[in-house]
């Protein structure tokens, strides 16, 4: 068994390098399942031993009392679960087994969790010996009294980004990158009242709602969490991920289709998030021809972004705002009735902000996407904020970028997610000025007679060039000279080329 100690800093990277030893021969999205199994049953167990030595300490002998644990909201671990029992396994053949019925166990002595853990720890291709490694890389790290759900939850998030980018294009289904997230919650505000995701994924919109909340000094108990997904194991990792994050919420009975089985038919929130599946075609669109959420048109079959849109708007209530993530060709799309459907809200006045994002925000896709801002209480009425973010974002990787966050610049600088929201919240308070190249105030005058067009570079039009100082002569003599050598340059290589290809017989 192996020794505690206290580990803190780096710990999410360790256990991703756990992970991908773990790999062996399973797919990511195969894998991603154990690990996170396993740190959603450390997370349990610990929250449960620290309040098993409270009622010890208490001397009352009231330690085996389920109530006693789930009154503070804190799960039941039985005897034969806790992590106790797994760490004395973890060099055994069982081990796998010793797993999946601690995960039975639990969910039995907790209907919340009923059929949401994973119980594959024993399947053959699970290789035992790096498991066992694993979890003693767990047993190692003991958590402080409060420290528990920050870093298990901080190592799940983590895990859930790896895995998207382990999975790549398969990942869109569950995760959506951080920063994305953080910039609609930071310009829609999600303080207090009902939050609700149609396709939550693995939940992040939640957790970095309540994370917004903790930052601003509010009250995580002042907002309640609706959402939904159709894929069952995301389903079951969104539940997993909530219930890390001490955040409990309504995701509907089971896994289910948005469109075809909504989960939450008479719910009216005060802030949806989403970012549903990019141009989804054959969505079922002739069987709802006469539903009541198409007021502005029906959505064409070949297509759900307009879908997803009246879905949202018609949980909207009547103080309600959102922020969506859809591929740019909804900003102009004229196909199956979309102009006239876009052409529809916009003359509703609920549109308050369009964000075209830069690209390679996504491990799933390389599409341009933009942010949408619905607002039923406009603050601008009659006016639209168009924000090019197209030049924001700094890459990570050869393929990544990410929007910067104030909290990890240095001197005070303001990041890009920062920028987005002051931008909204000027715009909302009447005194922001039109940026060239970033930002404009438009009214909606101006919008019908771009055909209803939404895209924002059509309205912020281009930066102005900061002048160099060097006089034009001067600069048109550089640069003529320079283009003169370049075309020397070229002439010498097309010669050389005539050459190599008349050496073997070709002539040009």
């Amino acid at each position: 068994m192996a020794k505690n100690n206290t580990v803190e800093i780096g710990f999410e990277k360790e256990i991703w390098k756990a992970a991908d030893l773990l790999r062996g021969n399973l797919d990511a999205s195969e894998y991603k399942s154990v690990v996170l199994g396993l740190i959603f049953l450390k997370y349990i167990s610990d929250r449960f031993e620290a309040r098993y030595q409270e009622l010890i300490d208490e001397g009352d002998g009231f330690q085996e009392d389920k109530d006693e644990y789930t009154s503070e909201n804190i799960f039941f671990v039985p005897q034969e679960a806790r992590w106790s029992v797994i760490s004395e396994a973890a060099h055994t053949a069982e081990i796998g087994m010793v797993i999946d019925d601690a995960m039975r166990l639990i969910e039995k002595e907790n209907n919340r969790l009923k059929g949401i853990l994973p119980k594959n720890f024993a399947r053959p291709e699970l290789d035992k010996r790096r498991l066992g490694n694993v979890v003693d890389l767990f047993s190692n790290v003991q958590m402080h009294e409060h420290g528990n759900k920050d870093i298990l939850g901080r190592t799940y998030e983590y895990c859930l980004s790896k895995f998207a980018e382990a999975e790549g294009k398969l990942a869109g289904e569950f995760y959506t990158p951080a920063c994305i997230v953080k910039t609609l919650i930071e310009v829609i505000k999600p303080f207090s009242g009902r939050v609700y995701d149609p396709a939550c994924g693995s939940g992040g919109m939640f957790v970095q709602s309540v994370k917004f909340i903790e930052n601003h000094q509010g009250n995580i108990n002042d907002i309640s969490v609706f959402g939904q997904d159709s894929n069952p194991t995301t389903w079951k990792m969104a539940h997993m991920n909530l219930a890390i994050h001490g955040i409990e919420a309504d995701l509907g009975k089971f896994n289910a289709d948005t469109f075809f089985d909504d989960q939450h038919p008479t719910l009216k929130a005060d802030f949806i998030l989403a970012n549903p599946p990019f141009n989804l075609s054959d969505w079922g669109a002739d069987k709802l021809q006469e539903d009541v959420r198409w007021k502005f048109g029906i959505p064409p079959a070949g297509n759900a972004n307009f879908a997803w849109m009246q879905h949202m708007i018609h949980h909207l209530s009547p103080r309600g705002k959102m922020g969506m993530v859809l591929a740019n060709g909804s900003l102009s799309s004229q196909t199956g009735g979309e102009g006239t459907i876009r052409e529809n809200i916009i003359k509703a006045d609920l549109i308050e902000g369009i964000v075209a994002l830069p690209p390679q925000l996504f491990y799933t896709t390389g599409i341009p996407v933009s942010l949408w801002f619905i607002n039923r209480q406009k603050k601008q009425k009659g006016k639209i904020l168009f924000v090019d973010a197209r030049n924001m974002g700094t890459m990570i990787t050869r393929k990544l970028r990410e929007l910067t966050d104030s909290d990890d610049m240095e001197n005070g600088e303001i990041g890009d997610i920062q920028k987005i929201a002051d931008t909204f919240t000027s715009f909302n308070e009447g005194t922001l000025e039109d940026e060239k190249g970033f930002c404009a105030v438009v009214p909606l005058s101006e919008v019908a007679k771009q055909d209803y067009i939404l895209t924002p570079g059509r309205y912020v039009g281009i930066a102005d060039v900061e002048d160099d100082g060097e006089p034009f002569e001067i600069k048109m003599d550089r640069l003529t000279s320079e283009l003169s050598g370049l075309f020397e340059k070229s002439h010498e290589l097309e010669d050389e080329i005539r050459k190599q290809l008349k050496s073997i017989g070709f002539t040009i």
